[in-house]
């Protein structure tokens, strides 16, 4: 019988002990540092690793819940001291990340027995992507390159306990985006709470969110549990956090420092297990400069950070998203809506969506309600004003157009920085100068906001 790998994950001298133990039973035992020194197609050939836990604090943890998410496809077993179990740590991490554990000392046949089984579960079909790789991830629908990135950012962020920062334009799904790194996280058997910052009254956010003892303050009739309370042991979404009052941040900042709270009009402290993700459409660096945000709760929160794209620059999504929220939409339809006209299409495709997705769920969902076409026009989406510039071109000016669009893309990225831009593009500054100055003028007819971009970009350069 062929020799199988095994990665190993173990301290010294425990690591040389358990390759030994592993060798003598016929599995070829690989240290995590020659795992990963082999070639990509070996690596694939690896189906199940050994973790041994050392000191079992939140620093180990951390690191393992890394390596693991790093392989999803790696059923992994954990050698574990007695003693760690009450942990509440190591207990979800036990459930969430491993096939299965064994206390210390190892019962070898019994631990031989487990290994063949997490294996032979590795080695079936998986039926498709796994995570947040795969399309529909978590309600997220999208297939552009900005979008597989942010599910690989996602994959990453649910891997760890660590704060996080979502920033994005309004409309982008920055609270999809924080759902998924919940239900794809250790605490996603947990409570999601949502909190809209922005919409909390200003007299009412702290008891919102610690909540309140029986006769705290006028009109409070009955205890009442905060939010940061009833997301115990799962994951609070504080969206739109740039817009929480001054003070009200000097608040969070040492709750989240402490980890414990107390009721309004109560002396008891509450301890927290909560998981914080954040959000904001405005940069929370700016607000920072300006003083509208403290600096020291900016850098509590913003340990991770991921950018929900806009939907400008995720084109190839555009008729996707469009197609699935269409038919989400039909049972509201009274006509005979079955889809899109061409002309919609490619209106849409060229649309900037100033609204990100929302102004697509929108658009989508008040031309299905009412219109009375089978395919659905430019003029049921309320993008008729649309259809007079984007009619037929020569290969020229299709040439020119896709020149225009990519080095658009390009200079947004990079906040029109031209050196940046034209690094990633591959070709010289001077080079970009000379794109710059000849597609403004070809595609202002297109798109008449481009010179205006050219002339920002040589600025910031």
């Amino acid at each position: 019988m062929s020799r199988r790998d095994v990665i190993v994950h173990a301290a010294a001298p425990w690591r040389t002990q358990l390759m030994g133990v592993l060798a003598e039973a016929g599995w070829r035992p690989l240290a995590l540092g020659e795992f990963t020194d082999l070639p990509g197609e070996r690596r694939q050939d690896v189906h199940v690793g050994v973790v041994r836990l050392g000191r079992a604090d939140d620093a180990e943890i951390d690191a393992l819940d890394e390596l693991m998410a790093s392989r999803p496809e790696i059923e992994w077993v954990a050698l574990v001291p007695t003693a760690a179990l009450p942990n509440p740590r190591v207990g979800r991490f036990l459930r969430h990340r491993c096939f299965d554990f064994h206390t210390l000392p190892i019962d070898t046949p019994h631990f031989l027995a487990t290994l063949g089984h997490a294996e032979g579960k590795a080695r079936l079909p998986s039926g498709g992507a796994a995570g947040c790789e795969a399309e529909g991830c978590c309600g997220m629908i999208g297939h552009s390159p900005a979008m597989r990135d942010l599910y690989a950012a996602i994959r990453k962020a649910s891997a760890v306990e660590a704060p996080v920062m979502i920033s994005g334009e309004s409309g982008t799904g920055k609270e999809l985006v924080a759902r998924a790194i919940h239900q794809l996280s250790p605490r996603r058997d947990g409570p999601f709470i949502a909190v809209n910052c922005a919409a909390l009254p200003a007299n009412l956010i702290q008891a919102e969110l610690f909540g309140h003892e029986k006769g705290a303050f006028t009109g409070a009739y009955q205890r009442k549990i905060g939010r940061l309370e009833a997301a115990a042991g799962g994951t609070i979404f504080l969206d739109e956090i740039g817009d929480l009052p001054l003070e009200m941040q000097v608040t969070l900042l040492h709750v989240l420092q402490d980890k414990v709270i107390e009721r309004l009009g109560s002396n008891r402290e509450i301890r927290l297990d909560v998981r914080v993700i954040a959000a904001s459409h405005v940069e929370l660096e700016q607000a920072v400069a300006d003083a509208h945000f403290r600096a020291d709760l900016y850098y509590r929160i913003n340990v991770i950070r991921l950018r929900t794209p806009a939907l400008r620059d995720r084109e190839e999504d555009v008729e996707r998203l469009a197609r699935a929220y269409l038919e989400r939409f039909l049972p509201e339809s009274r006509g005979g809506v079955r889809g899109f006209s061409r002309q919609a299409l490619t209106v849409m495709a060229n649309y900037e969506w100033p609204g990100n997705v929302r102004e697509l769920i929108n658009r989508v969902r008040q031309a299905v309600v009412l219109s009375e076409n089978r395919l659905l026009t430019p003029r049921d989406l309320g993008l008729e004003k649309r259809v007079s510039s984007e009619g037929f071109m020569t290969l020229e000016e299709a040439r020119s157009r896709a020149e225009h669009d990519t080095i658009r893309r390009a200079l947004r990225r990079n906040q029109n920085n031209v050196a940046a831009a034209a690094r990633q593009l591959g070709i010289s500054r001077a080079t970009l100068y000379r794109l710059l100055v000849r597609v403004s003028h070809a595609g202002a007819a297109v798109h008449p906001e481009f010179p205006h971009a050219v002339s920002m970009a040589g600025r910031a350069d």
